[in-house]
């Protein structure tokens, strides 16, 4: 190792920023940060769910020249296409190789649609900020038909082999309490249909409980064990129940990995295996892959942020020669918009080894499992929307400081209220 310890990031999401920002703010001087990221902005994709309903674009944006030169952290406007983990080498797109001693593979994850046929030319779908922009021109036109009296159906979709559905479902809730606003509820049907077990599968029985009630009593056609797998023009198919029109398809897509590394172990849909409590590739000592690159079965920006956390204090210990800490502790904390009031949820999880339900809240998680259904809940999600921002732009950490501190004294004071 060189007398700084030369760290290469690679990717600016969410896993990949905070861990840049944590390991200036813990090993300052005594680590070279760079990152690797075709990016100028970084966005807050859980926040893109409000850009259908109105929201404005600028309000998702960091830019990121800015903080990174504030932190001294190199910032590397190409991506990296190869890693020789023999001489410790990024070799990047740009013809550009980097040398490390510590890698953070934070690539992040991308979405998949062609996996279904006909989703892509048919329907919606949600990940991008240009194709959340395209569901509410869609969506307006949903609206526009309504007012005429025209029945119109909008059916909402998680295909299999997604790894993070509650946006989708944020979305269905929020579009019920949009369309009651604008006058032209009575005229749209809502239908739900997801390839889970249960609904939001991964955060256990409770908010299933949640989101059964919220459907009965919103009248949206919700079904579970529905899986999608052909889409055309106006028609839905699903395994086991058949065909279903709509009007309006909403979808979100397969996941698969961001990018792919030849050098490095990963399952079949391109994520990286790795050790859990630490993040590092599985025999690639110095490698690490947080995030959503990762093979963690839930795809969070919460989970990210925790498992950026391991892997910068383990970097960080091997620096200072110190014992490692902060080993990845999957408790998941969300806020579900609904635009009328949102759902908290804060959920201990284990990994179970079972395909089709991979992780699932912990036996004994006794009082660490809570759920809380209210308007004021919405304060905690506006809450962290202006958190988020602010503190990436400074060049911070999200999870980490005084700031983040109080941020956790007020959601622990509303958890105690508002949650059980």
């Amino acid at each position: 190792m060189s007398a700084r310890a030369r760290v290469v990031v690679a990717g600016a999401g969410f896993a990949g920023l905070e861990t840049a920002y944590l390991l200036k703010m813990r090993l300052d001087d005594d680590v070279d940060v760079a990152v690797v990221a075709p990016d100028e902005h970084f966005v807050f994709r859980p926040n893109t769910i409000y850009l259908p309903f109105g929201g404005e674009v600028d309000a998702l944006l960091v830019d990121l020249e800015k903080p990174l030169r504030k932190k001294h952290i190199g910032h590397h406007l190409t991506s990296a296409r190869e890693i020789d983990t023999d001489r410790k080498l990024v070799e990047c797109e740009d013809g550009s190789r980097l040398p490390y001693d510590f890698l953070v593979v934070a690539t992040g994850a991308a979405m998949s649609p062609e996996e279904i046929p006909g989703l892509k030319e048919h329907a919606c779908t949600i990940w991008t900020i240009d194709e959340m922009l395209d569901f509410g021109r869609r969506l307006r036109r949903v609206v526009d038909l309504a007012r005429e009296r025209e029945r119109q159906r909008v059916l909402l979709a998680v295909p299999p082999n997604n790894k993070c559905a509650g946006p989708l479902y944020e979305i269905v809730f929020m579009l019920d309490t949009w369309l009651r606003r604008q006058h032209v509820r009575d005229h749209v049907d809502i239908a739900f249909r997801t390839f889970e077990q249960s609904y939001i599968q991964a955060f256990g029985p409770r908010l299933h409980e949640v989101v059964a009630r919220e459907f009965a009593e919103r009248g949206i056609d919700g079904r579970i064990e529905t899986p999608l797998i052909e889409v055309r023009d106006r028609e839905a198919r699903f395994a086991g129940s058949g065909e279903e029109p709509y009007d309006l398809l909403v979808a979100f897509p397969p996941y698969v990995a961001g990018a792919r590394f030849e050098s490095l172990p990963t399952d079949g849909r391109g994520f990286i295996h790795t050790d859990l409590e630490t993040r590092q590739v599985v025999r690639h000592p110095g490698v690490y892959a947080p995030g959503d690159a990762g093979d963690f079965p839930v795809k969070q920006a919460f989970l990210a942020f925790l498992q950026a956390d391991a892997t910068a204090d383990h970097i960080a210990a091997q620096v200072r020669k110190q014992p490692f800490q902060t080993a990845f502790d999957p408790v998941s904390m969300c806020v579900m918009e609904m635009l009328d009031k949102a759902t908290y949820a804060q959920v201990p999880l284990r990994l179970t080894g079972d395909p089709d339900r991979p992780v699932e809240v912990r036996p004994d998680a006794g009082d660490g499992y809570k759920v809380g259904v209210s308007p004021l809940w919405r304060l905690g999600k506006k809450m962290i929307g202006m958190y988020l921002p602010m503190r990436f732009n400074a060049g911070e950490p999200f999870h980490a400081g005084m700031a983040w501190q109080m941020m956790e004294v007020g959601l622990k004071g509303m958890r105690g209220v508002l949650a059980d």
